[in-house]
C-alpha cells in the first residue's frame, strides 16, 4: 500500500477562485435571461407612460 503525503491528499478538484467565477457567471446569465425575457412588458409599460403625459400631466390623470 503506498503511503499519500500530505500534499497530495489536499488538492481540491476545483479551486475556490473558480467556484466564484462559475457562480458569479451563471448569476449574470441568469439576470440577463430575466431582463430579456422582461423587455416586452418594459416597452408596454413605457408606452402607457408616454400616452398618459408621463411626468407633467399629474393633474389630469388623478
Amino acid at each position: 500500500m503506498k503511503h499519500v503525503g500530505a500534499d497530495e491528499a489536499a488538492k481540491p478538484l476545483v479551486s475556490g477562485r473558480q467556484v466564484l467565477i462559475a457562480q458569479a457567471a451563471l448569476l449574470t446569465g441568469l439576470t440577463l435571461v430575466l431582463l430579456v425575457k422582461e423587455i416586452p412588458g418594459m416597452v408596454r409599460e413605457l408606452k402607457i407612460y408616454r400616452m398618459t403625459g408621463g411626468l407633467g400631466s399629474g393633474h389630469r390623470y388623478p
